[in-house]
């Protein structure tokens, strides 16, 4: 049977019988369209003749042309449904597929800073300008309270609940969830609402955002990925170690580290699934297995 023909039919299944969005449909067509200009340059034409070890071949190219491993498991994943389907409507007599070593999704451990560089930076930012007292309130606010950038950058004067104990965070499809805001956020917080802010809002009163650039507007993720550059190379700390995302990763392997339940951290940093946050258990692993390798005898 020929490829590209094979390739439009499970397409069309995908969209007619399956009910598969637009976007999986696009990602399926250009994973296995690649796929299919592999196979013919390699001389294969007839999708029955396909082994496991063209698959692999494609895979394995997929990967030392420097793609991430969560592209080459989202190949993988594509092929194996495309031969299962043909499996199914008999128009292979085999599926090479079923040999396949599963391809999970290898997530790289999340880059942390350590207790003592995060404090170095912070305790760094102590001015009594409005612009140190800002930026001092924006990373105590994403390391203090786990947010993503975006989260950060759409706080409001509103979001503050619980007698500003509390943080209304709206985080991805416009879930919201309560976070604590004490110790050195909410006094950061407090500082930059009490006096700073009102320089940057250039006297307008009704600006709802919270943090709020030189021109009184919101804050880009741009914006704020620039502050955090600049704070961090202020202390040695190097730009590659750092961004917004990087302190919620800190946020959640600092707190594991002092005993926090993971289920617990889950729910302060939005993770829909429990299998997101247990990322943070392996960096808490990896930690443990170098202790271990550097002082027990055995090791």
């Amino acid at each position: 049977m020929a490829i590209d023909p094979s390739i439009a039919d499970f397409l069309s299944a995908l969209l007619l019988e399956r009910g598969a969005s637009a976007n999986t449909i696009v990602s399926y067509q250009g994973d296995l369209e690649l796929f299919a200009a592999h196979l013919v340059r390699h001389g294969l034409s007839d999708i029955s003749a396909v082994t496991l070890a063209d698959i692999d071949e494609f895979i394995s190219d997929s990967s030392q042309d420097g793609h991430k491993a969560s592209t080459c498991a989202r190949r993988a994943a594509a092929i194996r449904t495309f031969f299962h389907f043909l499996r199914e409507r008999r128009l292979i007599s085999s599926d090479p597929t079923q040999l396949m070593d599963p391809r999970r999704i290898s997530r790289p451990l999340p880059r942390v800073l350590s207790e003592q560089e995060v404090a170095s930076m912070l305790d760094a930012v102590n001015g009594e300008m409005p612009r140190e007292i800002r930026d001092r309130a924006i990373l105590e606010v994403l390391y203090g309270c786990g947010l993503r950038v975006s989260e950060l950058c759409g706080l409001r004067f509103d979001d503050i609940v619980a007698d500003g104990e509390l943080l209304r965070v709206t985080g991805k499809g416009s879930k919201t969830r309560l976070v604590p805001i004490t110790g050195s956020a909410g006094r950061a917080l407090a500082a930059y609402l009490g006096s700073a802010r009102m320089s940057f809002a250039r006297g307008n009163v009704g600006v709802p955002q919270m943090f709020l650039t030189r021109l009184g507007r919101a804050f880009t993720r741009q914006g704020v990925f620039k502050i955090i550059r600049e704070r961090a190379a202020a202390v040695g700390i190097a730009a590659e170690r750092i961004s917004p995302h990087v302190l919620r990763h800190c946020y959640a392997t600092h707190m594991l580290a002092h005993g926090a339940d993971i289920r617990a951290i889950q729910e302060l940093l939005g993770h829909a699934d429990i299998g997101t946050t247990q990322i943070y258990t392996h960096v808490d692993t990896a930690k443990f297995s170098s202790i271990h390798k550097k002082f027990h005898p055995r090791a």
